[in-house]
Parts: C-alpha cells; sequence; structure tokens
C-alpha cells in the first residue's frame, strides 16, 4: 500500500510538472532582458526577444487589433475633436467679423411738411450715412481676434494628443487585462486538474481529507479571480470603446508587447515638455492676445467720423408765384469728444489681464515642472518594481515552485505546499502585469506632454480650468 501511495503521488507530481511549462510558457522572463532605448514612442512594438513575454498563438483566421487601429477610429469618432474643430471655426469667424466695416445706412428725410401756398409740403428727400472708422481700430480689433484663432488652434491640438492619451493608455490596460485572464485561466484549469487528481487519491487512500479541502479551495479561488479578471477586462474595453467613440467596439484579441517600454531620462522629457506643450503655447497666445486687447483699448479713445449726406426735392417758392426751389444737397459730418469717456476704465483692465497672463506663462512651466516630476517618479518606480519582479521575483518563485514539486515526488513535502508555492507564483504574475500596466499609464502621460481627459470638453488653456483640474482623469486613471 505505501508503494501504491507513493506511486500515486508521484504521478500526480508528474502530471503537475507537465502542466507547469504550458503555464509558464506565456509568463516567464529572463534575468538578461535588455533595455529599451529612451527615444522609443510608447505605441511601436519591436518584436518579443528571448525573455519576453510572448503572444498566444493567433488562431487560423484571428485578427489581431493594433494600437494604430484604436488610435485611428478615435481620431475620426471622438466627439470632443469635432467640438475643438468647431471652435477653431467659430474663431475664424469671430475673426472674419472684427474686420468688417461699418454698413451704411441708407433712409428718407423730410422737413417743413406743412400745405400752403408757398410751402407746398415742404422737402422731401433720401440720404446716406456711413461711420468712418479711424486708428486703425478694425486691423488691432483683427489682431485680437487672430491671437484668439490660434489659442483655440492650441486647444484643438491639445485634445487630439489628450484623445491620444487615453486610447494609448486604455490600450496598455486592456493589453495587461488580456494577460491577467490568460493567467488565471491557466491557474484555474491547473487547479481543477489538481481536484480531480486529489479526489481519485482520496477515494482510494492515497490521500488525506485535508490535501482535497486544500484543492478545491485553490480551485474554487482561481475560479473567483479568473471571473475577476474577465470583468475588469469587459470593464476596460467599455471604457476604450467610449473614448475612441466606437460604443459597439468588442474585446478583440490584441497586438502588442506590454514589456517593450521606453527609457524616459526626466531631463529630456521636461526639455520636450518646455518645447511641445500646448499648454506652455496657449499661455504665451493669451499674452499676445491681451497685448493686442490693450492696444484696441488705447485707441478706443479717438473718435471715428460720422458722415451724412443725400438729396432732397425743395418745393417751396421762391417768391410768390415764383418756381420752386427744385433739388436740394445736404451733408453732416460730427465726431464724438473723448470729454469724459476715454475708455481709460478698459485701457486698466486690459493692463492687468496682459499682467496676469504673464504671471501664468511662469505658472503654467512651474506647474509641468511638478507634475512632471511627481510623473516620471511614478515612472521609475513602476518600472523598478517590473524589473525587480522580472530578474528576481519571478525566477524565485519559480525555482521555489519547482523545488516542492520535486520535494513533493520524493515524498519529501506535502502536497498543500505546492499549491501555496503555485498561488505565490501566480500571484506574482498578476502583481508584474499590474507594474507593467502601471510603467506604461506614466509613460503614456510623460511623452503625451501630461495631457488627459480624451472625453472632457475641449477647454481653452489657461483661463478658469486649473492644472490640477485637468489632471484629475488621469489620476483617477491610475487610481484604479
Amino acid at each position: 500500500m505505501r508503494f501504491q501511495r507513493q506511486a500515486i503521488r508521484a504521478a500526480i507530481a508528474l502530471m503537475v510538472i507537465l502542466g507547469l511549462p504550458s503555464v509558464l510558457a506565456g509568463q516567464s522572463t529572463s534575468k538578461g532582458h535588455d533595455a529599451k532605448p529612451a527615444h522609443q514612442h510608447p505605441h511601436q512594438h519591436a518584436p518579443a526577444t528571448q525573455g519576453e513575454t510572448a503572444k498566444p498563438p493567433a488562431q487560423e483566421g484571428e485578427t489581431r487589433l493594433r494600437l494604430e487601429d484604436l488610435e485611428k477610429i478615435a481620431l475620426e469618432s471622438n466627439p470632443t475633436l469635432a467640438q475643438a474643430a468647431a471652435s477653431v471655426r467659430a474663431a475664424e469667424g469671430r475673426k472674419l467679423q472684427s474686420g468688417l466695416y461699418p454698413n451704411p445706412t441708407i433712409g428718407a428725410t423730410g422737413d417743413e411738411n406743412t400745405p400752403g401756398p408757398i410751402i407746398r409740403g415742404g422737402e422731401f428727400g433720401f440720404f446716406v450715412e456711413q461711420q468712418f472708422v479711424t486708428a486703425g481700430k478694425l486691423g488691432k480689433s483683427r489682431d485680437v481676434a487672430e491671437q484668439e484663432r490660434l489659442l483655440a488652434e492650441a486647444t484643438a491640438q491639445a485634445q487630439k494628443q489628450r484623445v491620444l492619451n487615453a486610447v494609448r493608455s486604455f490600450y496598455y490596460e486592456a493589453l495587461g487585462a488580456e494577460r491577467r485572464v490568460q493567467v488565471q485561466t491557466q491557474l484555474a484549469t491547473l487547479s481543477q486538474q489538481a481536484v480531480k487528481i486529489s479526489k481519485e487519491l482520496t477515494n482510494v487512500g492515497a490521500a488525506d481529507q485535508p490535501d482535497l479541502l486544500e484543492s478545491e479551495i485553490e480551485a474554487d479561488r482561481a475560479e473567483v479571480n479568473l471571473a475577476m479578471a474577465k470583468t475588469a477586462q469587459a470593464r476596460v474595453w467599455r471604457e476604450l470603446a467610449a473614448v475612441v467613440g466606437s460604443p459597439s467596439l468588442q474585446p478583440t484579441p490584441l497586438e502588442g508587447n506590454l514589456e517593450d517600454i521606453p527609457r524616459l531620462e526626466l531631463e529630456s522629457a521636461i526639455g520636450k515638455l518646455f518645447s511641445e506643450s500646448p499648454e506652455i503655447r496657449s499661455s504665451e497666445v493669451t499674452v499676445a492676445r491681451d497685448e493686442a486687447a490693450l492696444r484696441r483699448a488705447k485707441v478706443e479713445k479717438v473718435p471715428d467720423i460720422v458722415a451724412r449726406g443725400g438729396l432732397r426735392n425743395n418745393r417751396e417758392l421762391l417768391e410768390a408765384g415764383g418756381k420752386p426751389v427744385g433739388l436740394e444737397g445736404f451733408f453732416d459730418v460730427g465726431i464724438e469728444i473723448p470729454f469724459f469717456n476715454r475708455n481709460q476704465g478698459n485701457v486698466a483692465a486690459a493692463r492687468a489681464n496682459l499682467e496676469r497672463a504673464r504671471g501664468e506663462v511662469e505658472r503654467v512651466k512651474l506647474s509641468l515642472r511638478m507634475r512632471m516630476a511627481r510623473a516620471h517618479k511614478e515612472y521609475q518606480d513602476s518600472l523598478i518594481t517590473a524589473e525587480k519582479y522580472q530578474t528576481q521575483m519571478i525566477p524565485r518563485a519559480q525555482k521555489a515552485y519547482g523545488l516542492y514539486l520535486n520535494n513533493f515526488r520524493q515524498m519529501a513535502a506535502a502536497y498543500p505546499q505546492v499549491l501555496i508555492a503555485q498561488r505565490n507564483l501566480f500571484q506574482l504574475q498578476e502583481d508584474y502585469i499590474t507594474a507593467l500596466v502601471n510603467t506604461w499609464r506614466s509613460a503614456v502621460e510623460i511623452q503625451g506632454l501630461l495631457l488627459a481627459g480624451g472625453l472632457e470638453a475641449p477647454w481653452i488653456i489657461g483661463t478658469e480650468t486649473s492644472s490640477a483640474d485637468k489632471t484629475e482623469p488621469a489620476r483617477q486613471m491610475k487610481e484604479r
């Protein structure tokens, strides 16, 4: 009987050992994982190298969705981009309107309209009135509107980057969710096999009841974790479908490699941020707009000229029994005297707005530097964590799992110890995937100029919305 129990346990160990390579084939990593170039863009993928996680083989006829495909859908369907484009067209319309000359006024005129043998109904005619704009006011108004158009364009460009950042972040989260489902499916399969064998051993008296209960608990735990991984994957895909503007988008196998992480240096990231950030660009355009508004306010006190002239028929007789006066011409020219109102209040307000806008440029730069420091710190923490899992913790867990299996085969360890080692290995695999996803989120944020909110309404940078409010969607996404 003792020999029979040993033989059966050896068979279990052999079964588990044979199942282990299939579990770890798509998950194991080596210590010699090469660093990726720092200039690598988040949506560029290199082929998997030795030690990287291999993608499961594509089924016949299966199409894998690429990040570029999702970005294309988002650029065509995300409604915020259409809103931003409409804002640009509206700014162009305001610029056109601000440079148009005032329309002339035409009308009828009458005077001394009384009957009588001399007056004979008086004078009837028409007039044309025109306001002549002075001091280049129209040109200066166009200058203000042009800066507002540039501000709208910067907002549209920023919104495009926001949408792309959101798509990329959800893409890597979906890629990680896909990996978690694969890991949990493999664990659930192994756990069910262990329960089946444990029941057979218990029936023949080769295993104890606690061993069976332990294996059943592990199987139930694996089923719960698998169900949670699937619901998490469904949630990510629903959010991804929303941000790309295609609610009908269904979960699809993804083309990508989570381990292909770019290497980012803080100083180079800050340099790129300061040279390309639409937030800084918008704050600088706001300064130019307020400078133009100040120039426009200063010339408002220069009065425009209003000229009025026309013709009328004077039916009044020159003398009793004589001829009527006939056609007469007339004109009026007038200007407003800037005696009380010299637009001094608006000039003072424009100066204050300009001072505020100049301070906003410096505030935005300091705010970006602070936000970049936080984002890069999160990137470094996640990268260090992922590398530690990849090079040390997972290989050690694999070794421990193998040792427990070998000890179990030699009757030197109980089966629950194998289950605990198995659970620990798969938990480390899950944590490793989480660290990779967090690293990609931070990398997308850094390379995407710290812009977030792919479904937030486009806003004009540097006005009412604070930088803290703008980054809140990204922070909430990370906390998930």
